[in-house]
């Protein structure tokens, strides 16, 4: 790969314009659009897909999934497509998950990022990014626990990542990707550990402001 002059605007304005699409918090404007509750004000109070599904239904879930999915791929493909240094490829595939994570629209208070990171990897990287997508579905159809899928996912990404024979450049960014992941899960992690974690579709009644999933 080619290396960038110092005074190069592209990857910034690139990065810059990343974030500002991650921070598109899909989750409330699907739900607006369908006249449905915001997300903020039911169920695990995220805004992410897993409670929009769970508050809103399927329709809003998967319109959400695929809105934040989406702008994560976008912006990891047009990085690949405009960029020809791999450090910057990387960092601004990270940045729409930084948007998702801490969205400048909604006072830097966002979701987990799950959807738009895995979004990301399938832009600039896409066998990677189908096998996470894998790992993410089996796991969920086999238990049901939408947080624990995407552990699996991201705990595994690296391997996916050595298995396709990327750079160590880009094992670094799946293990700071990763790191972010698990982070953002460690309430889930310790109700996954005392069986207390909500199953995908479980009624918000049930469980109506101590969780959070996505």
């Amino acid at each position: 790969m080619g290396s960038l002059q110092s005074g190069d605007w592209l990857p910034i304005l690139l990065a810059l314009g990343g974030y500002l699409a991650g921070s598109v918090p899909f989750g409330i404007v699907v739900s607006k659009c369908l006249g449905a509750p915001d997300p903020r004000t039911a169920g695990s109070r995220n805004i992410g897909f897993t409670n929009v599904l769970r508050v809103s239904g399927k329709k809003a879930g998967l319109l959400t999934l695929a809105g934040d999915m989406g702008k994560g791929w976008a912006v990891g493909w047009l990085a690949v497509h405009t960029i020809d240094h791999e450090t910057w490829i990387l960092a601004i595939a990270l940045c729409p998950v930084l948007g998702h994570l801490l969205p400048v629209f909604l006072r830097f208070q966002g979701g987990k990022g799950v959807a738009t990171a895995i979004g990301a990897v399938g832009g600039i990287a896409p066998p990677v990014g189908l096998g996470l997508v894998a790992i993410w579905l089996l796991t969920a159809a086999l238990w049901r626990y939408s947080s624990g899928a995407a552990l699996a996912a991201f705990c595994t990404l690296p391997i996916l990542a050595v298995l396709a024979g990327k750079s160590g450049q880009f094992l670094v960014f799946t293990l700071v990707l990763s790191g972010i992941i698990l982070a953002r899960h460690s309430g889930n992690i310790a109700r996954l550990w005392h069986g207390t974690e909500p199953k995908i579709g479980q009624s918000s009644s049930l469980h109506n402001t101590s969780y959070q999933t996505q």
